[in-house]
């Protein structure tokens, strides 16, 4: 057993090569359930929502919990990691994760399954940066392309495949098992990691001294910044006094932060990264993914419920080919990382994912599984390239002895990405939708014989089903009005793609200002 230890206790320069491997793949499956957690309900939320007596409204903090919490805690799991080392961390993490997916599990009612989401989502938003961190540790060379193209895929790979393996599970179980199914993996993880994963040693000399009041001032900006963001969409922006003043909260409770941690002898945050270019550059290439994943993981799903009334299962089934495209590629980007300039291949991958835009701005009101699969393989095969050479190209910049603070910067950006992302499609959809119907609705005159055959026609077949006449008619009108308003959001959404397509040409322009980082054998 000691040998053992000794064994486990090495650094990471003479661990075995077997042993890191289980190791990284350890943290990786800990990365993994944390992050198909951000999407793994989105959608059951209706299933959620009646199992605990809820209204829409109160069930879609379901989600957005878990999505305050992690964004707060990603920033701060550098310092944290110092404070307590980078595997208790990971322990503590990933045993909160899992006593309160058992919670989740067990709610009895809405306002207990979104505290327990929130804690959830703050245990596991810690376990996401210590990954980079660690694998950045581990490899070095040809095997840190390998790795970083294995998180990369995770990252990009896991939020994806969220609606599909929720929607699969609460079909053929019910939606308690969309957090049971975090148990074995997390009590694996709780126990593995500390005895496998011993790469720098806890510091309890960092809490004396240390920044509380930045730590409180991130925490309320991001807290206050991602309820802007989640809940700006539907109640108007600023014209809601609510948002108005989260958003106001955010915005000086950031600037506050921002100058007092430029001047801290000890920051929780390394923003002086950001003076190297291409750490900068990198931010804002990984702000850009998380707004493209994130933004097309939450329209397909919404196009697909709201126009063609999809199931969740249906749903789930029908953007899944994204996943095993993005899966197929790994091996090829792979072959390549280690032979061609990862600023190539990220701009592929930028060019690709606007390219995959392009294939989906033809949507119409009848587009389902066949008609999606060319346009999200595309997207599939550039997040990968997206995602996997912006970590190697930025956090290979980064002197080891900033990177924890620095990773949790990059991993912050992502998450931002998706959240700022989701909230612009949100509010696109809706003001285009209202626009479209506005212009649709213009050039159906009641003098139009074709709008009048139409009707009639509608009309006549009610009267046929036994309504009388005047509720025959309304019910045509009412006919009407639906089918103008399904062909005014299908409509909207293609101009959303649209954006998104040209907001990634414009990015893919960036990419050559990166530096490559020093090949490391």
């Amino acid at each position: 057993m000691s040998a053992t230890m000794t064994t486990i206790s090495r650094s990471p320069d003479t661990m075995p090569s077997r042993q890191k491997i289980i190791a990284f793949a350890t943290l990786c499956l800990g990365m993994f359930i944390a992050l198909i957690d951000i999407q793994i309900v989105s959608a059951s939320l209706k299933d959620i929502g009646g199992g605990l007596s809820a209204g829409q409204d109160e069930t879609v903090w379901v989600q957005t919990s878990y999505l305050i919490a992690e964004i707060i805690i990603i920033p701060l799991s550098g310092w944290l990691a110092r404070v307590l080392s980078t595997h208790w961390l990971f322990c503590v993490s990933a045993a909160g994760f899992t006593v309160m997916s058992l919670l989740c599990g067990w709610a009895w009612d809405i306002q207990s399954m979104i505290a327990f989401r929130a804690l959830q989502g703050f245990f596991g938003g810690s376990m996401i940066p210590l990954v980079f961190t660690t694998a950045f540790a581990f490899y070095q060379g040809k095997q840190r392309v390998i790795a970083a193209a294995t998180i990369g895929g995770i990252a990009s790979l896991a939020p994806t495949l969220g609606p599909t393996v929720g929607g699969w599970i609460t079909d053929n179980f019910s939606w308690h098992w969309l957090f049971f199914i975090n148990l074995l993996p997390g009590l694996y993880i709780t126990i593995a990691v500390p005895a496998l994963v011993r790469i720098d040693k806890p510091d309890l000399s960092l809490l004396k001294g240390a920044d509380y009041l930045s730590i409180a001032l991130l925490a309320l900006s991001l807290g206050c910044l991602e309820y802007t963001l989640e809940e700006g969409p539907r109640w108007g922006w600023f014209d809601d006094a609510t948002i108005m003043l989260t958003g106001c909260t955010a915005f000086f409770c950031g600037l506050f932060f921002i100058l007092r941690t430029l001047y801290h002898p000890q920051p929780v945050m390394d923003l002086y990264a950001l003076k190297d270019r291409t750490f900068a550059l990198g931010c804002f290439f990984s702000f850009m993914a998380g707004l493209g994943i994130f933004s097309t993981i939450y329209m397909t799903p919404l196009f697909l419920g709201t126009v063609r009334g999809f199931s969740a299962l249906d749903i789930g089934l029908a953007i899944f080919s994204t996943g095993i495209f993005q899966i197929l590629s790994i091996p090829f980007y792979s072959w390549l990382a280690n032979r061609v300039d990862l600023r190539w291949l990220l701009m592929v991958g930028l060019a690709g994912f606007a390219f995959s835009m392009y294939f989906f701005t033809p949507i119409t009101h009848d587009w389902g599984v066949d008609q999606l699969l060319l346009p999200q393989a595309l997207r599939g095969i550039a997040q990968q390239f997206a995602v996997a050479p912006a970590v190697t190209l930025t956090l290979g910049s980064i002197l080891p002895q900033r990177m924890k603070l620095a990773s949790g910067l990059f991993n912050l950006m992502r998450n931002l990405g998706g959240a700022i992302g989701i909230a612009l499609c949100g509010t696109m959809i809706n003001n285009r939708t209202n626009m479209h119907y506005s212009r649709l609705a213009d050039h159906l005159s009641p003098t139009d014989p074709a709008v009048n055959a139409l009707v009639n026609s509608s009309a006549q077949h009610n009267i046929g089903l036994g309504y009388s006449s005047e509720h025959a008619q309304s019910i045509s009108l009412h006919s009407l009005s639906s089918m103008v308003m399904n062909e005014a959001t299908t409509m909207a959404f293609s101009d959303t793609f649209y954006l998104l397509m040209v907001c990634f040409l414009l990015t893919v322009i960036l990419v050559p200002l990166m530096k490559k980082p020093a090949v490391q054998r």
